[in-house]
């Protein structure tokens, strides 16, 4: 299949770049909270990746009065990053599997709407997909009941630890339309099943990080999305869906390997811009972790670099003057300084 060759191809352009770049771990953040930011998207929400970097600043000040729903927006944002970030380190001694699931899940919901969906557990009850209010007689969809979801889920684990002679990929699209069909939970369905994608990339050695996500493909054509998921249900039309999954592998790997460039050479011409000026090393430091947390304030520099307040002061003014930080909008809380080209690069 000519499209799984050329998503290979490009998912290999990836990872290969993945391991050329000195350090990666620090271009990760930008990646996984675009990738919050699009799949909550393709939910509702309306949280733009700024909203999250002064959330997780604690810049994100909701004013008296504010809609709840969008104090929840940038909260069910961050609990993805904080998911995603779990799943990562929970790989490490923990395969993708249904405990992990579950264990994804509960973070994902905690403290947001939909946290009276039973966190971190399967279903015990009929759902359905449809348009807001409407009745299981009016659902565009309705997964298995749950007794026979237990007996699919069990179905799902054990395709996953199989092996298939299937290319890897078109794996990962079966994998994702089986997820979204059983929809094993009472709300979060979609946003485990995306995760669970960048999960199983590294978990089997497609990419060395995650450096993949493919929200911003499926937000974009979000109708389409969801049109070919439900079509494998309602007349097994495989191969529409994954012709659709691997052109969205192919596009979003040259993307991300673009932005990855865009921002490992952000990041050479700001230390070298440093460097000329005989900064500290610990300015080159606060650099680098700049690429972790574009939104930063003096109490979080001092934490970062172990310094003093005005040591913080300090290395800050030497950021503003160089052009690399601008100052935020002043809150409450204190005055926010902001890597602007960063969030740039990262921005939708």
């Amino acid at each position: 299949m000519l499209a799984s060759a050329d998503a290979a191809y490009a998912l290999g352009e990836l990872a290969a770049l993945g391991r050329t770049i000195a350090n990666p771990h620090l271009l990760i953040g930008p990646f996984v909270r675009r990738e919050a930011v699009l799949s909550s998207r393709i939910e509702g929400t309306q949280a733009d990746i700024a909203d999250l970097y002064a959330y997780e600043a604690g810049q994100m000040v909701f004013p008296q009065g504010a809609a709840a729903h969008a104090v929840d927006d940038v909260r069910e944002v961050a609990n993805y990053v904080a998911a995603l970030e779990y799943g990562l380190t929970r790989l490490q001694s923990l395969p993708v599997s249904l405990r992990l699931i579950r264990e994804l899940h509960e973070r994902l919901m905690h403290g947001v709407r939909g946290e009276h969906a039973t966190p971190g557990e399967f279903r015990r009850s009929q759902n359905w997909i449809g348009r807001p209010g409407c009745s299981l007689n009016g659902a565009e969809y309705v997964p298995p009941p749950p007794d026979e979801m237990l007996a699919a889920l069990d179905a799902f684990e054990k395709y996953l630890h199989r092996e298939d002679p299937q290319p890897r990929l078109v794996r990962l699209a079966f994998i994702h339309q089986q997820f979204e069909a059983i929809h094993p939970f009472l709300d979060g369905n979609g946003r485990i099943g995306r995760l669970l994608l960048s999960l199983l990339l590294v978990e089997w050695g497609l990419l060395p990080l995650p450096l993949l996500y493919l929200s911003a493909y499926f937000e974009r054509q979000r109708q389409t999305y969801y049109d070919l998921l439900w079509a494998v249900n309602a007349c097994g039309d495989w191969r529409s869906w994954v012709l659709f999954f691997l052109r969205g592998v192919a596009e979003q790997a040259q993307d991300a390997g673009a932005r990855a460039k865009r921002l490992q050479d952000l990041q050479a011409e700001w230390r070298a811009r440093i460097a000329r000026e005989r900064a500290p090393a610990l300015t080159l430091s606060l650099i680098d972790d700049l690429f972790q947390s574009p939104v930063i304030t003096i109490p979080q520099v001092a934490k970062l670099l172990n310094v003093t307040y005005h040591s913080a002061q300090r290395h800050v003014a030497r950021l503003l003057q160089a052009g690399i930080l601008i100052p935020g909008a002043d809150q409450p809380s204190g005055k926010s300084f902001i890597a602007h080209a960063i969030v740039e690069i990262t921005t939708i």
